[in-house]
């Protein structure tokens, strides 16, 4: 049986951060998570360049070369919602006082935070994909924002969605 993560548990994870000094990371880690599908490590990997905030697209980079991979070796687009814009507004300028950082989302740090925590930042890819099949978003587009392999005959010969396509998609089922 999967692990159910509602929204429910997402407040409650928020709440139990609220007294926190990383609140703003971790808030903008929390939303940016349940509102994209991206993997924990895929989290963790994000550059302030892979994000596009004024159209709210989050570029999911495989560049070994520079520190970040994917499960499936590809490069993805996704999307988040207009509360994690905003959470993560606030972390990043928040963070422009100390240019020295190279990731968005300290992996370390986040490990330890989230020890006791109520979900996991795993969890949160499993908020989103929970989140979308009840609200009927299309099975195909679903996977394409989690970077699920597409391996098969209709992804690759049918279903042609570019990022265009998949963020009228997702606006429609998550905004």
């Amino acid at each position: 049986m999967p692990k159910r993560v509602s929204r429910e548990d997402i407040k409650q994870t928020l709440h139990y951060f609220r007294n926190s000094p990383s609140y703003k990371q971790v808030k903008a880690l929390i939303l940016l998570g349940y509102s994209s599908g991206l993997r924990a490590h895929e989290l963790y990997q994000l550059r302030p360049n892979d994000l596009h905030l004024e159209t709210r697209t989050v570029y999911v980079n495989h560049k070994p070369s520079s520190d970040q991979t994917t499960k499936t070796g590809q490069s993805r687009v996704s999307f988040f919602d207009k509360r994690a814009q905003i959470a993560l507004y606030d972390h990043l300028n928040a963070l422009e006082r100390n240019r020295k950082i190279k990731h968005i989302f300290g992996k370390t740090k986040l490990v330890r935070l989230f020890r006791s925590a109520p979900i996991s930042v795993k969890d949160l890819r499993k908020a989103f994909s929970q989140e979308w099949d009840k609200r009927n978003g299309s099975f195909a587009v679903k996977e394409r924002l989690l970077g699920h392999s597409l391996n098969r005959v209709d992804f690759q010969h049918y279903s042609y969605l570019d990022e265009g396509d998949l963020k009228q998609v997702y606006e429609k089922v998550m905004v």
